[in-house]
């Protein structure tokens, strides 16, 4: 079965201002909601975004900020998923 975009849900994002790096909760079809971790929405220096980029290796900044929203996005998933 070929790949479906329409199919495919974004139930819940978090994106962290200073490093861009975004981290969601993504659905496809019926199957379990997943944490995503990435892409890294970076900005161009008008302002403007730029074409998004693959999360990469995280600095501390990104591991501080995923250290203080983790409690939040496991709540969420846990709310979002069935139980196995």
């Amino acid at each position: 079965m070929p790949f479906d975009p329409e199919k495919d849900k974004v139930l819940e994002k978090w994106e962290c201002e200073e490093t861009g790096l975004v981290v969601s909760i993504n659905q496809y079809a019926n199957g379990q909601p997943k944490v995503q971790i990435g892409p890294r929405m970076l900005k161009k220096k008008d302002g403007s975004d730029r074409a998004p980029a693959k999360a990469g290796r995280l600095t501390m900044e990104d591991i501080l900020w995923l250290y203080d929203i983790i409690d939040e996005v496991k709540d969420k998933l846990s709310s979002l998923a069935e139980p196995e």
